[in-house]
């Protein structure tokens, strides 16, 4: 019997991530969470003789969130030069994680043509010990995988 070794979990504290900004790469060690992911868009597809309407896939949509301790002011100011000039920026981020002593390997993803959606301008919250987070949500037309994890056989 193969039994999946505990070994081979990912943590999500060992992951990395970057923004490709203009050729720049800005390391996102202040980050905390990331999610991206893919929808179908699906069209109904309506059937002589069923009684159900079956669907098919006609493209794609990709969307995420990007939360980050509020410490940086590199989202803001592309949003600013954005209301400034109307100027859209768009960026990739590189994801990868990997977890050391696993047989899993690593797995690099880019999301590519990253658009954000909003930005918050300005926080505090004096009744709060919580530390002042953001989330930045985002859309992006274009993935990659890079490198993939390793198939793992088990115990």
């Amino acid at each position: 019997m193969t039994f999946f070794k505990e070994t081979d979990a990912l943590s999500g504290k060992q992951a990395k991530a970057y923004a490709i900004i203009d050729g720049r790469v800005e390391e996102l060690f202040y980050a905390k969470a990331l999610e991206a992911t893919i929808e179908k868009n699906k069209v109904d597809v309506p059937v002589l003789g069923k009684t159900n309407t079956a669907q098919r896939a006609a493209g794609w949509s990709g969307s995420g969130t990007l939360t980050v301790y509020y410490v940086t002011s590199v989202f803001r100011q592309l949003m600013r030069t954005y209301i400034q000039t109307g100027r859209d920026f768009w960026f990739e981020l590189m994801i990868v994680n990997e977890q050391p002593g696993s047989d899993t390997g690593k797995q690099v993803t880019f999301l590519k043509k990253c658009n954000l959606d909003s930005v918050i301008a300005a926080r505090f919250d004096a009744s709060s010990d919580d530390m002042l987070e953001e989330e930045l949500p985002f859309t992006f037309n274009d993935y990659d995988i890079q490198d993939q994890f390793s198939e793992i056989s088990g115990a």
